[in-house]
């Protein structure tokens, strides 16, 4: 065990975590930013389509600037509320420039050099808009892995999809063709979370 993992409270089996997860958004002013780091840590190892990894992270924890990016969220107020907001997005041609840096250790050079052709052969013809739009699916996987990651360790969150992009992108100086998949305000609950509402399995799925 890291010794960033020693200065973790008691992590929750991913069942707990799912289950207590909620929704918040009121919370304490402070997370030690150690657990953040793990947090994002424990995302990074979402998988993603040919190992592409087009997920990006800004964490926002400047108190000016999360007053202006709440205000580009159409003034939620957890923005500013949480220690810290997780700002999630996809960098589709980020990812086509660094190919190689995806390929995995063990394949060595002609790993690399697969891997390029991979991706030119796969995306080299697409529109930007379009390998955004898959980078942005693939980024969703990594948003669902930091919720079940923040909640295990003993903290909450709160996915937030009403915000305008194009304000965001200014604000924390991001290119244009990346697309923002999320904003996620985490830190400690302060206040007590709903109860889960939601379909059964039986009304959501059927075998074929």
């Amino acid at each position: 065990m890291s010794d960033l993992q020693n200065t973790l409270t008691r992590t929750l089996p991913v069942k707990e975590a799912i289950e207590s997860r909620s929704s918040i958004r009121q919370f304490e002013p402070s997370m030690p930013k150690e657990d953040l780091l793990e947090i994002l840590r424990l995302a990074s190892l979402a998988p993603s389509a040919f190992n592409a990894q087009p997920a990006r992270f800004v964490v926002v924890e400047n108190p000016e600037t999360k007053g202006k990016l709440q205000a580009a969220a159409y003034g939620q107020k957890q923005v500013t509320s949480a220690p810290y907001t997780i700002v999630v997005y996809s960098d589709m041609e980020d990812v086509l420039a660094t190919a190689e840096e995806t390929s995995h250790p063990a394949f060595g050079d002609e790993g690399k050099t697969r891997q390029r052709q991979t991706f030119e052969g796969a995306f080299g013809g697409q529109s930007v808009e379009n390998r955004a739009a898959w980078a942005n699916a693939q980024a969703n996987i990594v948003l669902g892995y930091l919720l079940i990651a923040t909640r295990s360790l003993g903290y909450d969150s709160v996915p937030m999809l009403g915000f305008e992009p194009n304000k965001v992108k200014e604000l924390l100086g991001l290119p244009a063709h990346v697309q923002i998949a999320a904003l996620l305000p985490v830190g400690k609950a302060a206040e007590q979370g709903k109860s889960h509402h939601r379909h059964s399995v039986d009304r959501i799925t059927r075998f074929a």
